[in-house]
């Protein structure tokens, strides 16, 4: 392999220990320094016919098994530490009461009960994933960027509810609606217009919760 393609695959390569995913090709364009998704479409076709990367049945790329043995490694790794930190408290923290988010009224410290976070915010692990946004599409649903996202991917995708979805080839989190019978995304701010898709939608969960962090 020559150095400028091995460089693009470390590229790749660096995306998916960062971010859990492999890159969509909107994200690769700026990861490989090009101006359009046609020179990443030559780029990612030279890398698969070299065995570098595959695609499943829905066309989607996929990191091969070896290749990526040391990058799958380090995911593994990172969650295992994760959910070991989780587990050593138990994952629990107090439920002191509620609080009023109008006019001010004294706080009692009463202990109600204990919480388990994840039990809170996941209902169904296995099929459970979390996400950190980017941009601020949507800001008037009360999602910020640098949020986390929880996604749940069992959950059967409904009108109204905010998904996870792959439109035309990049990924995005937006509103499912419904327009003249076809399925649309809009977003929660209105700078951004409706996204249409031209040739695929295709719904990789449906979002349950939020987590962000102010400190």
């Amino acid at each position: 392999m020559d150095i400028k393609l091995k460089g693009r695959l470390d590229s790749i390569k660096g995306f998916y220990i960062k971010s859990g995913r492999m890159p969509t090709y909107s994200e690769m364009t700026d990861l490989f320094g090009v101006k359009s998704k046609n020179a990443v479409f030559k780029i990612v076709g030279k890398l698969i016919e070299k065995g570098f990367l595959k695609k499943d049945s829905k066309g989607y790329l996929l990191p091969v098994s070896g290749i990526y043995a040391d990058t799958a490694a380090m995911l593994m790794t990172n969650a295992s530490a994760i959910f070991a930190a989780a587990g050593a408290g138990g994952g629990l923290i107090k439920l002191l009461g509620s609080v009023e988010a109008g006019f001010p009224s004294p706080a009692e410290e009463e202990l109600l009960d204990s919480v388990s976070i994840d039990k809170l915010l996941i209902k169904n692990p296995n099929s459970s994933f979390m996400l950190e946004v980017s941009g601020d599409s949507m800001i008037n649903a009360g999602i910020m960027p640098k949020d986390f996202v929880v996604v749940d991917k069992s959950l059967t995708p409904k009108e109204g509810d905010i998904v996870i979805a792959r439109v035309d080839g990049d990924w995005t989190i937006k509103y499912l609606r419904k327009d003249n019978g076809k399925y649309i995304l809009e977003a929660a701010n209105p700078k951004y217009g409706i996204i249409t898709p031209k040739q695929e939608l295709t719904v990789a969960g449906v979002v349950v919760g939020t987590i962000r962090k102010y400190k």
